[in-house]
């Protein structure tokens, strides 16, 4: 598509009134047009990698691979998924009529709900900004775009690749800080998707109620990993290492904090140790030289995830491994922490870095207070090899998803919903379920001509339509 001027000084009243117009339009052009549109975004993604992956190091620090997996891999296979399943999402669903209802024929249409706002996230500001997108696009709508501050470099690029791509009145980014997102929040969209802090994401939720605006929230908490006695400890620790320390503990779904059967604690902690340096380490040190370990974002971060550790020690927490971090360059060294305690405000805040808390228990009995005194989790990971014990945690936590004896993976499997439960937010994406998220599912009824059941139900209200109704009430 040809490239558009870079916004300046933007007028979001009248921005939002083209994308309305525009909006309008695309009800009545063939879903095929969207499809067609999905394979050129991505092959236009896959031919700006390298612009991509420049931004996300400058920003995270994330190796180039690391941002293939992360960044661009998920977004190529939701276009390839969408693009693949569109013909059947689009379809009308027609639905079965009881009785009552003889005569009538009824549909479920899949309608775009308009002009939609999404605000994106700084820890995964590629990935989590336009695969909320593609579900956007795939469903019909147009789409003005917030990315976050906190990724200056990634947030130009994607100005710079949609104004590239998007007619303005399709999609079109908005940068600046919060005073710009609030601006925003001012206008009437259609739907908001939001991924970001629980605390912001009551913000958003209270903007969008002003206009009645429809909203998907993906927000985060604290994740608890649960391991007991039969636990393959090798394949655990290897599989929360890297959930842990993916874009240094920087993602929504990482394992928050750990609950281990005591028997198995030191085993599981020295494997844990292993892994780490087997995934993380140059001849046997992390250090701010090591290719494949990204950055904290900010300052502010850093200093956080800092005290949070100062914190857990000051009370008693145990360092079972730690090494030199670097605050000038945001390079933060994985912490494990044992004997932490319950008081420590590791324990109530989500940590959002590379530190994770460990928590042993004596008896099984001690697991679930700890996990229902706290906000419903995004992800829940049971390391177990015991169906019964796979099924008395799951069935006992409320949580966004469950995932058992693996990390992570759950986010980017197509066909499963995404999205957390109340704190940790609510609505669902990825797939059929982002493409769900911005339609409105419109039910559509035929009536044939002449008498109908329902003249049966017509008054005047005589002794027949009485006689009707307890037929009604009793068999139908």
């Amino acid at each position: 598509m040809e490239k558009e001027a870079v916004l300046v000084n933007t007028d979001y009243n009248a921005l939002f009134e083209k994308q309305v117009a525009y909006s309008q339009k695309l009800r009545s052009e063939p879903w095929q047009s969207r499809k067609k549109l999905l394979k050129k975004l991505e092959e236009y993604v896959l031919k700006n990698r390298d612009r991509i992956q420049k931004a996300l190091k400058a920003d995270l620090g994330k190796s180039a691979t690391e941002v293939d997996i992360t960044e661009i891999y998920p977004v190529v296979s939701s276009i390839k998924h969408t693009v693949a399943n569109l013909v059947n999402w689009v379809a009308p669903e027609p639905v079965d009529a009881p009785l009552t209802y003889l005569g009538t024929s009824s549909e479920i249409h899949y309608e775009p709900k308009g002009v939609c706002l999404v605000i994106g996230p700084w820890n995964f500001p590629f990935m989590l900004t336009i695969e909320p997108l593609v579900s956007c696009l795939a469903a019909g709508n147009t789409a003005i775009i917030k990315p976050s501050e906190f990724t200056p470099h990634t947030s130009a690029l994607l100005r710079e690749m949609v104004a590239e791509f998007f007619p303005e009145d399709l999609v079109t980014v908005v940068e600046g800080d919060a005073q710009a997102a609030t601006q925003l929040l001012k206008l009437p969209f259609h739907h908001i998707f939001f991924t970001g802090s629980t605390g912001v994401g009551k913000i958003v939720m209270r903007a969008a109620a002003e206009h009645l605006a429809s909203v998907t929230l993906e927000l985060g908490g604290k994740s608890p990993t649960i391991i007991d006695s039969s636990a393959n400890l090798a394949d655990a620790a290897r599989r929360i290492a890297f959930g842990k320390l993916l874009n240094t503990g920087q993602a929504c779904v990482a394992p928050d904090y750990v609950l281990v059967d005591k028997t198995v604690e030191r085993e599981f902690i020295d494997r844990l140790k292993e892994q780490i340096s087997k995934l993380y380490a140059e001849n046997g040190t992390i250090t701010p030289q090591s290719p494949d370990y990204a950055r904290i974002v900010n300052a502010r971060n850093f200093n956080r995830i800092d005290s949070l550790v100062q914190d857990a020690i000051q009370r008693g927490a145990k360092v079972e491994l730690n090494g030199p971090s670097d605050a000038a360059q945001l390079f933060f060294h994985p912490v494990i922490l044992s004997q932490v305690s319950p008081d420590s405000k590791i324990m109530e805040e989500e940590i959002f870095g590379p530190v994770l808390p460990i928590i042993s228990y004596s008896s099984e009995d001690e697991i679930l207070p700890v996990v229902l005194g706290k906000p419903r989790p995004l992800a829940l990971y049971i390391f177990s090899t015991r169906r019964s014990f796979q099924e008395k945690i799951t069935q006992a936590v409320s949580a966004g998803a469950v995932c058992i004896n693996e990390c992570m993976l759950q986010f980017t499997h197509p066909n499963l919903p995404f999205g957390g439960i109340n704190a940790s937010g609510f609505g669902k994406a990825h797939g059929r379920y982002g493409f769900l998220a911005f339609s409105n599912e419109k039910p559509v009824l035929k009536q044939k001509r002449g008498i109908t059941m329902s003249y049966f139900l017509h008054p005047p209200f005589t002794n027949r339509v009485k006689r009707t109704i307890n037929l009604m009430l009793r068999w139908m």
